[in-house]
């Protein structure tokens, strides 16, 4: 019987695993200092994260939001960036909770990971409010780049810092591109602005031994392509509003994903279990032919229990059946 870190592996591979499940199952996130600073209270309260930005974590949401205005917004001005901008600190911190949780792992059972949210095209938009930061992408893109250069240069150093501190064997790196329509930006100006950049990020992760999984629960079809080429090795999130089959065609099989159940369409209520039953197995038997993919919600959970709780069961119980009734024949 494998370990949940032999099964991942084996998906990751293209390899018979025992049961196609999350891969997040198989990973202990460390809350790094890096990470654990910018966290607010969860009460609908404004605070401040590290960089300036002003964020909002209502009870019950997923997650903090980020709340710019004309009068908060640390960029107010993409063209005076420079005056406006203080990158935080990464050295300094605290890493002693996190080194307890990283050396309590067995890492023959699990990945040790970490996660690195505010990824470029996020810190921009956090830094500016999503309208103005679409303006400065399209009216001063040489600005936009010299300040993502300079969040880039950030997200290296974190990188750099937390494999000195605990070693991770994986990195859950957060940037959303998309909604669930299309991409935020025209491909041809993520190409230009984002990509060269989130190339220096991923081959960065590599170099430190890590194992660079993209989370983006969002249309990324347009650039899969571009995701394979700077060497992302996961992307998580992947939504069934992608054709999920068509980009395991068109990357020939170079973009291992994680998603594939339409968590909206079952997180709801007046639904009945075996519609949520039926959505998971719907899930597993399109898109595991075409290997590399590891079933789940998108975005991690059904936020309600009952519905989360038999969307979990059927995939245990379905991921290993499937695996077991259609064996990979090398």
């Amino acid at each position: 019987m494998m370990t949940k870190r032999e099964n991942a592996m084996a998906i990751l591979r293209g390899e018979q695993p025992d049961y196609y499940g999350d891969i997040m199952e198989a990973i202990v996130i460390v809350p790094d200092p890096v990470f654990m600073r910018d966290r607010g209270p969860n009460d609908g309260s404004e605070y401040c994260d590290a960089w300036g930005t002003v964020y909002t974590f209502p009870p019950g949401a997923p997650g903090a939001h980020p709340h710019v205005t004309d009068e908060n917004a640390v960029v107010k001005d993409i063209c005076d960036w420079r005056n406006s901008l203080k990158v935080p600190p990464v050295e300094g911190l605290d890493w002693t909770k996190a080194k307890e949780i990283a050396d309590s792992v067995d890492r023959k059972e699990k990945f040790v990971g970490f996660m690195c949210t505010g990824g470029l095209f996020e810190r921009s938009h956090h830094l500016m409010g999503m309208i103005n930061a679409f303006y400065a992408y399209m009216d001063e893109p040489e600005e936009m780049k010299a300040m993502l250069r300079v969040i880039a240069d950030y997200k290296i150093a974190c990188l750099k810092e937390t494999a000195k501190q605990i070693h991770p064997d994986i990195v859950f790196f957060h940037d959303d591109w998309g909604s669930k329509q299309n991409l935020f930006l025209p491909p041809d100006t993520w190409r230009d602005i984002i990509k060269p950049l989130h190339k220096e990020i991923v081959d960065t992760a590599h170099e430190l031994g890590m194992i660079f999984m993209h989370h983006a629960d969002c249309i990324c079809e347009p650039i899969v392509e571009d995701m394979v080429e700077i060497g992302i090795d996961i992307w998580q999130g992947t939504i069934a509003q992608n054709d999920i089959v068509k980009i395991q065609r068109v990357t020939e099989g170079k973009l291992p994903m994680c998603g594939g159940i339409d968590g909206p369409k079952i997180d709801i209520e007046n639904i009945t279990e075996e519609e949520i039953r039926a959505e998971v197995r719907r899930a597993i038997d399109t898109y595991c032919p075409g290997g590399k993919f590891f079933p789940s919600i998108p975005n991690g959970i059904c936020f309600r229990e009952w519905n989360n709780t038999i969307c979990k069961d059927e995939l245990a119980k379905y991921g290993r059946q499937y695996a077991q009734e259609h064996p990979i024949n090398k």
